[in-house]
């Protein structure tokens, strides 16, 4: 039985982990393949040398070499960022190759380009690791989950904004200190920007609400925010509300319209994914059967990702060995059935909100905050304020009862606008417990 031979694009961490699997787990995927799985050839402008066991793969330095290789069955895009992985897949696919990726940037910006060509031309799209790393949640949703509604798309999926978080709400270090900690650890970039302010998350939301309702989901259309503001004295007040913050993705299916933001979440201890930690990744979903369902595992790293890779690579494997090709469609809906989503404005989003107020501890600044709340009808829930040292800004917490998104924006400008207040205003979404 012929080989399903791979290229590789990329022989960085993640290229080098399916490398790994692939080499170690060759004995089990034929058992369950039937035929080898073998990576043949790999592309890397960065490489003169492949470690010594794979000293039977061919080293190009130029991707047009995997293209036009013609028994080169599946095309592994490793390298990240837009160009030029944008256009080796739709080169690759042009050439007839099936294509996989674990670029969740590229998919958010340019999915819906790479899967038209990908159908135009009969070959299949594997995307197992551009979400949750070793976490088979694309699959799951795709095959496992196929018979729901999706309600609703929760998620920590960023695990070096988990880590940075767990660090401040488990030790009081502040935002800074442990950042830099996670850099030294590899589990930050040296550039953090796209972890701590939410661009990951927002990738993978894209793609996950996709999938969920059969809608193109664009990056632009995810409301986004990061945890950079998030300082020591918001996790001790989180803590006293019995709340941890998280970075979370949030979409809900109004039917109509959807959700689809990223932002810090204040979530009830009580709530599943308030007791995920560290580097790890959750991810929640609410089916109209299946009602809800938790993944939880690593979601980066070599060997996790390596193996979601792998698993793309071996289900396009076997499509090909039983002439089954797009079997099940890449997205989950047949191709004619996917439409253009409509997005809830985040004007329109309630909830109850926590709010940090810097002002001078002066007399009347209470009372003038309090009523440009209750001007933008925002019910105030409680309010609290550490300590009191003359004319020196203290910190008025405000826990409110569920307001409006447009209200609060409108009075959050308003109270910044004072002179007493001497720092822009902190505020985050408190998750509720039946949520």
């Amino acid at each position: 039985m012929k080989k399903i031979q791979v290229g590789l694009i990329g022989f960085g961490t993640v290229g080098s982990g399916l490398a790994q699997t692939l080499l170690n787990q060759k004995d089990r995927l034929l058992r369950k393949v039937g035929t080898e799985v073998v990576l043949s050839q790999v592309a890397d402008i960065m490489t003169d040398k492949l470690p010594e066991q794979f000293s039977d793969v061919s080293l190009t330095k130029d991707a047009a070499d995997i293209f036009a290789n013609p028994d080169i069955d599946i095309v592994v895009e490793l390298i990240g960022g837009m160009e030029p992985a944008r256009t080796f897949m739709l080169e690759a696919i042009k050439h007839g190759k099936h294509v996989v990726t674990a670029n969740k940037a590229l998919l958010s910006v340019h999915g819906k380009e790479i899967f038209e060509a990908a159908v135009a031309n009969n070959v299949e799209v594997g995307f197992e690791a551009s979400v949750g790393g070793g976490i088979p949640v694309i699959k799951s949703l795709k095959e496992g989950l196929v018979a729901n509604k999706i309600e609703s798309i929760m998620g920590i999926l960023n695990g070096t904004a988990n880590y940075i978080l767990t660090r401040m709400s488990d030790e009081g270090a502040p935002f800074d200190e442990v950042l830099k900690d996670a850099q030294e650890l590899g589990f930050a970039e040296a550039d953090p920007t796209y972890d701590i302010e939410g661009i990951d998350t927002a990738h993978k939301l894209a793609i996950l609400m996709t999938i969920s309702y059969g809608k193109h989901v664009h990056l632009d259309d995810i409301n986004t925010e990061g945890i950079t503001q998030i300082k020591p004295i918001d996790i001790e007040f989180a803590r006293e509300f019995g709340c941890r913050i998280k970075l979370l993705a949030i979409s809900r299916n109004h039917g109509d319209h959807v959700e689809a933001r990223v932002h810090p979440t204040m979530v009830p201890n009580s709530h599943m994914l308030a007791n995920i930690n560290g580097a790890y990744n959750g991810i929640h979903f609410t089916g109209d059967t299946v009602e809800n369902v938790l993944f939880y595992g690593q979601g980066a790293g070599k060997m996790p990702t390596g193996s979601a890779v792998a698993a793309d690579v071996v289900d396009i494997g076997r499509n090909i060995l039983s002439g089954s090709i797009n079997r099940v469609p890449a997205l989950s809906y047949l191709p004619e059935n996917i439409g253009s989503p409509v997005i809830t404005p985040m004007s329109a989003i309630t909830g109850p909100y926590y709010f940090r107020i810097t002002a001078l501890d002066k007399p009347g600044v209470l009372s003038t905050i309090s009523g440009i709340f209750s001007k933008h009808s925002i019910s105030i829930k409680s309010v609290m304020q550490k300590s009191r040292h003359e004319l020196d800004p203290v910190a008025i917490v405000i826990l409110s009862h569920v307001a409006n998104e447009e209200a609060v924006q409108k009075a959050i400008q308003e109270i910044d606008a004072l002179s007493e207040c001497t720092e822009a205003t902190v505020k985050i979404r408190i998750l509720m417990d039946d949520e």
